[in-house]
């Protein structure tokens, strides 16, 4: 049996804090959203998501909107001048990150 290829979600934290934060959670300090922190696991399902459609060769611009739409329709943030630069920051990360990952489906871990 072929072991599937396993995504860090530690991994995805570290680029969705670092590169998306789009409430600015981290502002908090580093003890709430590292990982064990109470807001760590915030922005899990939208990184799960994204590395999902970029795994299912969904185009980075139709990845990149879904951000752009989960922070300024979603969360109600509103549009701000780095809305756009965060998304594809972050979808380039992930999208690097799961480069490295065989090919397949992917299990969390």
């Amino acid at each position: 049996m072929i072991e599937q290829p396993k995504i860090k979600l530690s991994r995805l934290r570290e680029i969705g804090w670092s590169e998306w934060d789009p409430i600015c959670l981290s502002q908090m300090g580093d003890d709430h959203w590292k990982d064990g922190g109470a807001c760590a696991d915030e922005y899990d399902s939208y990184l799960l998501q994204v590395a999902g459609r970029l795994r299912r060769g969904e185009a980075l611009e139709d990845t990149i909107s879904y951000l752009e739409e989960i922070e300024t329709v979603h969360m109600g943030g509103g549009r701000v001048e780095t809305t756009r630069s965060r998304a594809e920051a972050t979808v380039a990360a992930i999208a690097d990150y799961l480069s490295d990952l065989p090919a397949g489906p992917l299990k969390v871990r």
